[in-house]
């Protein structure tokens, strides 16, 4: 920590010929959890902790390169006289949906190539993608970025109560900001005991559960999103920009305020509008498949290769998943 300016220091450790910065070592430990947690559930289906290592081995450079492609596509102008400032992961500038975009890519093909359902493993990876998001947000929070837009420093003390230290890293450049980064986070916290408690009753098919994760994080960050100051935009239709404001409307009622979009950069924000989009495709695909009745393999069923696999033994059966 700067001690003249009480702000956390981004760099965790300098050796001269390298640095090692916190926001690696956060990335570093999202994934580490990620990889745990999927690792307990599939013992369940008798997968092996291999499957998931390897998943994670190709799955985590492509959701960053992805991740960093689809940063650098909406802020080329700042990004075109500099390339070589596209490699720089370690100074922000990860976009989650990319990042989604980019692991969902390789499990498909990852899973296809196991011979699995891609489904059934993304369901046991869910709560592994949202600990991962809630994690990752303190990375954020150390390099001083996606915060939203001003607020007085006594709305972070006095009414959020909120440690100092999580206040003087809100002060930037003498203007405290909304904490989005730890707002998204314990959004996240909910969500992730969420899906463990729904992966465990009786009514839940398969995909139910990555739908329940896709529709619990678009649902926060379509409001959280609304109240930074960085966010991707672009110039699109106006009644799309209305009707981004009218479902944010509510967050005015309660008091908050949109943080600053400048013209320049649109008047849609891309993740706010990526949230609706799939957050309806989630709805639609759960209620489409209930209604029909045509798909009832549940998420507790057994998971079958159509490949040899080596097996682990199991510590609950699948079929005892719903009382576990």
């Amino acid at each position: 920590m700067d001690v003249h300016t009480l702000l956390l220091n981004p760099i965790a450790l300098d050796l001269g010929f390298i640095r090692v910065h916190w926001y690696g070592i956060i990335l570093g430990l999202a994934a580490l959890v990620g990889l745990l947690l999927a690792i307990q559930e599939g013992r369940r289906f008798g997968l092996t902790p291999d499957f998931f290592m390897d998943l994670l081995l190709f799955g985590v450079p492509s959701a960053v390169i992805v991740a960093r492609l689809y940063y650098v596509a909406f802020k080329w102008n700042e990004y075109k006289n500099d390339p070589m400032s596209i490699f720089a992961v370690w100074e922000g500038g990860i976009a989650i949906y990319g990042a989604l975009i980019g692991a969902f890519v390789c499990g498909i093909i990852y899973a296809r190539n196991k011979g699995y359902s891609f489904l059934r493993i993304a369901d046991i990876c869910a709560p592994s993608l949202i600990a991962g998001q809630l994690i990752g947000r303190w990375g954020n929070f150390v390099n001083q970025e996606a915060y939203g837009g001003p607020v007085e420093e006594s709305f972070l003390r006095d009414t959020l109560h909120l440690p100092g230290w999580i206040v003087n890293q809100m002060n930037v450049e003498g203007v405290f900001h909304h904490p989005t980064f730890l707002y998204e986070s314990l959004w996240n916290l909910v969500g992730i005991i969420i899906l463990f408690v729904i992966r465990r009753q009786k009514f839940l098919l398969a995909g139910e559960q990555l739908a329940a994760y896709f529709v619990w994080y678009a649902i926060g960050r379509f409001f959280i999103e609304g109240l930074r100051t960085d966010s991707l935009a672009f110039s699109g239709a106006d009644w799309i920009a209305s009707f981004m404001d009218a479902l944010w409307s509510p967050m005015i009622a309660m008091g908050f305020t949109a943080g600053y979009l400048p013209p320049i950069e649109g008047n849609i924000r891309i993740s706010q509008l990526v949230s609706v989009i799939v957050l309806f495709i989630a709805v639609v695909v759960v209620a489409t498949r209930r209604l029909s009745g045509s798909y009832w393999v549940r998420y507790a069923d057994p998971i079958v290769s159509t490949k040899p696999q080596k097996l682990v033994k199991q510590t609950d059966g699948p079929t005892d998943m719903a009382n576990g």
